[in-house]
C-alpha cells in the first residue's frame, strides 16, 4: 500500500520550490511505494515579484505580529488525503514565517493536513532563521502535529555581503552574479545537492524510525547555528516588537513611521549589528558553554 507524502510550500523566487522538490526525488522516484502531492500556498492577493521598495518595507509590520492574509483554498486532491509524513518548505520575513506561511497556519485547512502527522520543516533564508523556526515549532505543536526533522539553508556569504544581494534580489529580481557581488541566496550546489536530505528522510521513514531523523540530517550539514547571528536576532525580535505595535496602533502616521523604520532597519544592520558582533565576541569566553547548549537546543527539533 502506498504511502502518502504531501510536501507543501510558498516560493516567489522558485528558490525553495527548486529545494523541495529535490528534497522530496526519493520518494517520486519510488512510485510503488509512495504517492507525492504538492501544495503551492497561494494568497488571493498575492505579493508581486520583484519587489517595490515601499511594498517590502510596507509588509513589516504584518509579517512580524503574524497578521494572515487570505489564502485560495487547497484543491480537493490535496484536502481528500490523509498522509503519513508532511515536508513544509516555508520563508522567513522579517524574523518570522512569512505572510503566506502565516496566512495558511491560520487559515483552517492547516490543522486538517498537520494533526497527528510527522513533518520535516525546510527553510531558505539569507541567514536569520533560527528563532522563527521556534515561532513555528508552537504553531505545529499547538495543531497536534509532530515535527521530525528541520533543515535549515542559507546564504554562506557573510552577514554584510548577503544583505546587499537580498536586496538586489528582491527589487530587481537579479540573483546572478553582478560586478564585485555574487549570487545571492542559497547556492546551487546546495540547492542540486539537497536530494541528499530527501535520501537520509526517506531511509528513516521506510525504516520507521523518524525519532532519529534529526541527528542524521545534522551529521549531513542540514542545520548551521551561528552564535552571533542568534544574538542578533533576539535583539532584533525585541526591537520589532516595539516598531510593529507603534505603526499598527498608528494608523494615520503609518507612511511616515514605515519611513522612520526603513531609516531605522539600515542603521541597525550596517551600525548596531558591528556593535553586536564586537559585544559578541568580547564576551564569548564567558558565554562559551551557555552558547553550546543554545547551539545544540537550535539545531533540535525539541520546543522549550
Amino acid at each position: 500500500m502506498q504511502k502518502n507524502i504531501l510536501v507543501i510550500y510558498y516560493s516567489q523566487t522558485g528558490q525553495l520550490e527548486d529545494i523541495v522538490k529535490n528534497v522530496a526525488k526519493p520518494f517520486e522516484s519510488n512510485t510503488e511505494e509512495y504517492n507525492v502531492t504538492y501544495y503551492n500556498i497561494q494568497l488571493k492577493q498575492d505579493f508581486a515579484f520583484p519587489w517595490s521598495s515601499d511594498v517590502f518595507f510596507d509588509t513589516f509590520p504584518e509579517s512580524y505580529l503574524q497578521i494572515p492574509s487570505e489564502i485560495l483554498p487547497p484543491s480537493e486532491e490535496v484536502l481528500n488525503k490523509k498522509y503519513d509524513l508532511i515536508i513544509f518548505g516555508y520563508q522567513v520575513w522579517y524574523l518570522t514565517p512569512s505572510i503566506p506561511i502565516i496566512s495558511f497556519l491560520k487559515s483552517g485547512y492547516a490543522e486538517n493536513m498537520l494533526k497527528d502527522t510527522p513533518v520535516v520543516t525546510i527553510s531558505a533564508t539569507r541567514n536569520m532563521w533560527m528563532l522563527s523556526q521556534e515561532k513555528l515549532k508552537v504553531y505545529l505543536k499547538e495543531m497536534k502535529s509532530k515535527l521530525v526533522g528541520n533543515i535549515a539553508l542559507v546564504d554562506r556569504h557573510d552577514n554584510y555581503t548577503s544583505v546587499l544581494t537580498i536586496l538586489r534580489w528582491l527589487t530587481t529580481g537579479q540573483k546572478e552574479k553582478s560586478g564585485m557581488l555574487p549570487a545571492a541566496g542559497v547556492s546551487d550546489e546546495e540547492i542540486t545537492g539537497s536530494v541528499k536530505y530527501g535520501e537520509v528522510i526517506e531511509r528513516h521513514f521506510k525504516n520507521n524510525d523518524l525519532d532519529n531523523l534529526q541527528p542524521d540530517l545534522i551529521q549531513n550539514g542540514a542545520v548551521e547555528i551561528r552564535p552571533f547571528l542568534v544574538r542578533v536576532e533576539k535583539v532584533g525580535n525585541k526591537i520589532f516588537t516595539i516598531w510593529s505595535n507603534l505603526i499598527i496602533k498608528k494608523k494615520e502616521k503609518r507612511p511616515l513611521l514605515i519611513k522612520f523604520f526603513k531609516v531605522y532597519l539600515m542603521a541597525a544592520i550596517w551600525v548596531i549589528s558591528p556593535i553586536v558582533l564586537v559585544l559578541h565576541l568580547l564576551t564569548t569566553p564567558i558565554f562559551w558553554f551557555k552558547r553550546q547548549k543554545q547551539k545544540k537546543y537550535l539545531q533540535g527539533i525539541n520546543l522549550k
